[in-house]
């Protein structure tokens, strides 16, 4: 009798459980990054970060519009994580991919066209097909829309921090993943 009631406890508990969770997607078989030229790259673009210089942006406030609006950034929920990278680097990458190209849109638009910047681009852009998916180059969507003139310093001062605290972030996940 024991074991019958025993049993059936068992059943009315894995009842009660909630259902596995689904196995994570496994990586393309294909192709994988090369860690070591994404961690060179990601200081690069620290290093060139650092040296980028903004006239009048001491003491500059910027109100941080809705997050809704936001850049695509590294959340907890993209498994960034040491220990997810190595069994299953594909959401992180999937996540890094769509704020490098995010990025390297913004640099290229009219709001760094009074102060461009070559040497960032290029190196987003080398960045970008080392942790690109499949073969090809990355697509390109179509530019934003114009913003008044007198608004660039302000969202270039933004988009410059958000890349940095970025550019930060990923140098973590490259110098981790390229030991």
């Amino acid at each position: 009798m024991a074991p019958l009631r025993r049993l059936l406890l068992c059943l009315c508990l894995a009842l009660l459980l909630p259902p596995p969770a689904a196995p994570a997607p496994t990586p393309a078989p294909g192709r994988r990054p090369d860690w070591a030229a994404c961690r060179i790259l990601s200081r690069e673009l620290s290093r060139l970060l650092a040296t980028v210089k903004e006239p009048h942006s001491e003491g500059m406030q910027l109100m941080e519009e809705d997050p809704q609006n936001w850049p695509p950034r590294i959340r907890c929920s993209d498994s960034c994580d040491p220990l997810t990278l190595e069994s299953n680097n594909t959401r992180c990458l999937h996540r890094i991919r769509q704020a490098l190209q995010h990025y390297r849109d913004l640099l290229g638009s009219d709001i760094f066209r009074e102060q461009p910047q070559p040497q960032l681009e290029t190196t987003m852009e080398q960045l970008l097909r080392h942790v690109h998916e499949g073969p090809g180059r990355p697509p390109r969507p179509p530019p934003p829309a114009p913003t008044k003139v007198w608004a660039h310093p302000f969202q270039r001062h933004l988009a410059l921090k958000r890349l940095r605290s970025f550019a930060a972030v990923i140098g973590r996940v490259f110098n981790h993943s390229a030991r």
